[in-house]
């Protein structure tokens, strides 16, 4: 029998979870809640049901997006970590370690769906570097983003400084 483990956690490591089993589904939700909550055209989410799941490190903040689903996410990064409702706790499938051991099998929300998403895969593909003319910065760019595996320490990266329009009020 296999034994399936996956690790993940936000950009900044921070918080780090672990899913042991295998989890019960891989999907899409195009609705508009789980949009905005990750600031993309449709939220990927592994449900941990039939699963353990435990956090690591850290622990997420939490929104309560309606007076049913809760969202977890990094306080200190801003990443989107969990959908949590009745029916269980689904984490973001960007935050695994291995975004790709666990394939969307099935979409939500389709009534909210963006038209484009399903032409997506038909749009010109470059890799990152290919834009090097264009942005040169990206020759001696050092990420700051947490390794995609655990680690026994974790340091935070200092703030930028910028300003929120209304802390200046």
């Amino acid at each position: 029998m296999t034994h399936h483990v996956h690790t993940g956690g936000c950009q900044c490591g921070a918080v780090r979870f672990v899913i042991e089993g295998k989890p019960s589904q891989s999907s899409i939700c195009h609705c508009r809640m789980c949009q905005k909550a990750f600031g993309a055209y449709y939220a990927p989410l592994i449900s941990t049901r039939g699963a353990s799941f435990r956090w690591t490190r850290g622990v997420p903040k939490q929104f309560p997006s309606s007076n049913h689903v809760v969202r977890g996410f990094c306080g200190n990064c801003g990443t989107p970590l969990t959908y949590e409702a009745a029916d269980g706790l689904a984490v973001s499938a960007g935050a695994l370690d291995d975004p790709s051991a666990l394939p969307p099998s099935i979409q939500y929300g389709v009534e909210a769906k963006v038209p484009f998403v399903d032409h997506l895969g038909a749009l010109p593909a470059h890799h990152t570097m290919d834009d090097i003319a264009e942005a040169p910065f990206l020759a001696d760019i050092v990420s700051n983003q947490h390794p995609d595996h655990d680690t026994e320490t974790w340091q935070p990266v200092p703030a930028l400084g910028g300003t929120n329009k209304e802390d200046e009020a």
